[in-house]
């Protein structure tokens, strides 16, 4: 069982980021700024990561180390979202 205390926390988490994203889609929609786009993604991705870790743990019955690497990986693409745009080079 989780923690309510972890739990609390980690929907926080998604509740922020779903915040960050919404806000950063909305400035894509006003703008047509690609890299916008991508930041709403990753941060999509970011907040769907920090809770799938305890999801997959707990509901699907999968273990604690292949949890943490889809996890992981989840995450990570958020990041590389996050990177794309800030590196990002218009035509």
């Amino acid at each position: 069982m989780i923690d309510s205390a972890v739990l609390t926390v980690k929907l926080i988490t998604l509740a922020l980021s779903l915040g960050v994203a919404y806000l950063a889609f909305h400035g894509y929609r006003r703008n047509g700024s690609q890299p916008m786009l991508y930041v709403s993604v990753g941060f999509v991705f970011i907040g769907v990561g920090a809770i799938c870790e305890g999801l997959l743990h707990c509901t699907f019955g999968a273990s604690l180390r292949s949890a943490a690497l889809v996890q992981s990986l989840i995450v990570s693409s958020g990041m590389l979202f996050v990177l794309m745009s800030l590196t990002w080079v218009s035509d």
